[in-house]
């Protein structure tokens, strides 16, 4: 059943140990069996429920799980969760506004910054044992980080939102330990945890962002960390108001260990100012990508933070890719300081489509959400129901439980490329598939 290793040990303490010690060495595999209670005891001459209280030890530390009479096995570390398949096909000639993606027409072209950046790295070629970091992407980046007031930091660079939260979990906590997350929230996050052993601790949000109190108690249960989106929350467009941000910093206050990261990712397509959070707690992560304003395919965040969480982050990266393309990061320089994006344009753009389907929705006695960023949120009685009618209607849309854990129903709607004439025939068609629907919160 484990092969060679043999699980040593006669206190819980020291089982649990051994056990949690081989998995993190590999000796033991993700999905392998352990021995049931009573034949282990015997084998290690101690009473049967000295072991029952190390599986319980392990079970709530993320390390196996128990599958009824199958017994325990050791828990196995997905890649991905059944999330991942809740998506619509689109068929042809259908409206596609599930795909979260933005408008390509509000993109910069990128050639003539990539020439700039490829004839800089003729002139000074990146190499091993060079700065991971582009010297004018931190000059710029930390310029703008102070103005809207993120506390001072060092500067790194990660290959996008996502891989920056996943680095900045992974150096500070452990399997089995609680993350505080927004619900709904965004679906690749509610993905990520679990698949790093963590788990999810869902937190209620409204118009402006976390509720408090919902963050008090998963603080108080025992919840490590906290993730927050700033502005342009997905799927709500839910944004931090000032009131909010003391409320939460207050909660903050009460639990200074509390690991923070706040996601920006609608840094330069939004049009309501930023209330960060950092520097409340002793270790925080303050990450702004450049996916939404310059393009998804850059593959590039910077993020600041405490200087332990950066120096872990940073240490750990030069054990794996070693850095984030150079030439990537003086491209995002050129698109940055030139001006590249009229970003007052396009968050102007984006707020124009967000508040017709809002307003029409509204005249038909639908109630929606979307404060800020791409998305519009809107709470229904029947998902499944909802996202079949509008698709038979001509419309895809985005099924709510891909962002969910214990929240109502809605569904996403993505307005980014939606034209003005569109906005009727829209919320014409959402009004017919869910009815008319309460002035309710989405939590």
């Amino acid at each position: 059943m484990l092969g060679e290793y043999r699980i040593q040990g006669h206190g819980a303490a020291e089982i649990a140990a051994s056990v949690e010690r081989a998995v993190g060495a590999g000796e033991l595999e993700p999905g392998q069996s352990l021995p049931p209670m009573r034949e282990l005891a015997a084998r290690l001459g101690v009473n049967p429920n000295t072991v029952a209280a190390a599986y319980r030890t392990l079970r709530e530390r993320g390390v196996i799980e128990t599958a009824g009479r199958r017994g325990s096995r050791v828990r196995p570390k997905p890649a991905t969760t059944g999330r991942e398949q809740i998506r619509v096909d689109v068929p042809e000639g259908v409206r596609d506004m599930a795909d979260g993606n933005p408008d390509p027409a509000l993109l910069p072209r990128l050639a003539d910054a990539f020439a700039a950046a490829a004839a800089q790295s003729d002139r000074e070629p990146v190499l091993y044992g060079h700065d991971p970091v582009e010297p004018e992407l931190v000059r710029i980046a930390r310029a703008a980080l102070d103005a809207d007031g993120v506390p001072d930091g060092p500067v790194a660079v990660a290959s996008g939102s996502l891989d920056a939260v996943e680095r900045v979990l992974a150096v500070h906590l452990k399997p089995g330990d609680r993350v505080a997350v927004e619900d709904p929230g965004w679906g690749s996050v509610l993905d990520l945890v679990p698949a790093l052993g963590l788990r999810t601790v869902p937190v209620g949000v409204d118009d402006e962002g976390p509720r408090p109190d919902d963050v008090r108690r998963a603080l108080e249960s025992g919840a490590r960390a906290l993730i927050v989106t700033d502005r342009a929350q997905n799927p709500t467009g839910a944004a931090l108001t000032a009131t909010r941000a003391r409320a939460l910093r207050s909660v903050l206050r009460e639990h200074p260990e509390t690991l923070l990261i706040e996601d920006d990712h609608g840094h330069g397509i939004v049009d309501v100012p930023l209330h960060p959070l950092a520097g409340v707690t002793r270790h925080w992560a303050f990450v702004r990508s450049a996916a939404k304003a310059w393009g998804p395919d850059l593959r590039l965040a910077v993020f600041t933070g405490d200087d332990v969480t950066v120096d872990r982050v940073r240490g750990r990266q030069r054990l794996g890719p070693g850095w984030v393309s150079r030439l990537v990061q003086r491209a995002v320089v050129r698109l940055w300081a030139d001006g590249a994006v009229d970003t007052s344009a396009v968050a102007a753009a984006y707020k124009g489509r967000r508040d017709a389907v809002i307003e029409e929705l509204a005249e038909r006695g639908v109630a929606a959400h979307g404060r800020s960023g791409m998305n519009v949120w809107v709470p229904v009685p029947d998902e499944t129901g909802a996202v079949a009618r509008l698709l038979h209607g001509g419309w895809a849309v985005t099924p709510g439980a891909r962002f969910r854990l214990a929240s109502p129903p809605g569904i996403r709607i993505t307005i980014s490329t939606l034209a003005p004439e569109e906005a009727g025939p829209l919320a014409e068609a959402v009004a017919a598939a869910v009815g008319p629907t309460p002035a309710r919160t989405y939590a």
